[in-house]
């Protein structure tokens, strides 16, 4: 079973982020499986649904320190990773950490910076650490990215490329609430920000204990080989032009430990891992251009998929 103190504690973070986000509990438990399993979110939404909001707030709820950057086109990578700058007191330059030198970067609309200042955070998303002017700088633990695009609008922005959406565990969304969601989110905000009330509840050293136990957390071989088949098949598949990679299979089997351990299990189900197809696969895969001019999505090609291997019992 996983540490009880915890576990206890987690609860209370889940609980604080669905009181402040109404009505998203299965994102709100996603977004904790990808953070406890050390991976990134990519948030694809329109605006004003309270993305800002969710990041701040699990910031908040770990006791980690938050970053924001507001992505746009004149922004450059020292924007982001920091750069040297001459002290003349000193007669000598000294490094300036960027914003990126912190527990949780939120990126904002990162699809509206150009190419080469989207690939400034490829080094930092997997490898913890930062390269500059030939000196490596390890990056703060826990390190977290959510970044956040608006599907709808694309006047101005760079569609990321394959090598960074697949450094991202999970693409989520929180889209509109539904009505009662909505009428309670007004209801909280008239004499207050819902943010206000929320209170650390994990420390960061904490945080990488969860991390630890995660990975500990048992996979079957039967499990094992269904996720490696389910990935397999990506690639097989006459209707997509580039499948899941080898990184995808880890990250899968990384973030259904994650949610088991959520759940207070130290063993991964199907569920857990049927729960993370669509979102963690679903941004990772290039479709042929036949199958986008018939307008065929990955998501339905991950439910045929799915539905053609056996799940283990």
């Amino acid at each position: 079973m996983p540490d009880r103190e915890l576990y206890g504690k987690v609860l209370e973070v889940e609980r604080q982020l669905n009181g402040v986000i109404r009505g998203k509990k299965n994102v709100m438990r996603l977004l904790l499986g990808a953070f406890f399993a050390e991976g990134h979110i990519l948030m694809e939404d329109v605006p004003g649904t309270g993305k800002t909001t969710l990041a701040k707030a699990l910031a908040l709820s770990v006791s980690a320190a938050f970053s924001r950057i507001q992505f746009t086109p004149d922004l450059l990578p020292a924007d982001i990773l920091g750069s040297s700058v001459y002290s003349p007191k000193d007669g000598a330059f000294f490094f300036r950490e960027g914003p990126v030198f912190t527990n949780l970067l939120l990126a904002d609309e990162i699809n509206r910076a150009s190419p080469r200042t989207q690939s400034a955070l490829l080094e930092a998303m997997n490898e913890r650490q930062v390269s500059i002017e030939g000196k490596v700088h390890s990056l703060n633990s826990p390190f977290l990215v959510i970044a956040t695009q608006n599907p709808v609008e694309y006047y101005g922005t760079y569609p990321l490329p394959e090598a960074q959406l697949d450094r991202f565990a999970v693409r989520l969304s929180l889209g509109y609430p539904d009505g009662d969601a909505e009428l309670q989110l007004l209801l909280d905000r008239r004499r207050s920000d819902p943010l206000e009330s929320v209170r650390p509840v994990l420390d960061c050293a904490e945080v990488r204990r969860i991390q630890d136990e995660v990975r500990t957390v048992d996979v079957e071989d039967s499990l094992a080989r269904y996720m490696m088949q389910v990935i397999r098949a990506t690639r097989e598949c006459g209707e997509i032009l580039l499948g899941a990679s080898p990184r995808a299979l880890l990250t899968l089997s990384r973030c259904a430990q994650a949610l088991a351990w959520l759940d207070n299990r130290m063993f991964v189900k199907p569920d857990d891992i049927l729960l993370l197809i669509q979102p963690l696969l679903a941004h990772r895969l290039v479709m042929t251009l036949e199958s986008k001019h018939a307008g065929i999505a990955p998501a339905a090609v991950l439910d045929d998929i799915v539905g053609k291997i056996k799940i283990p019992v």
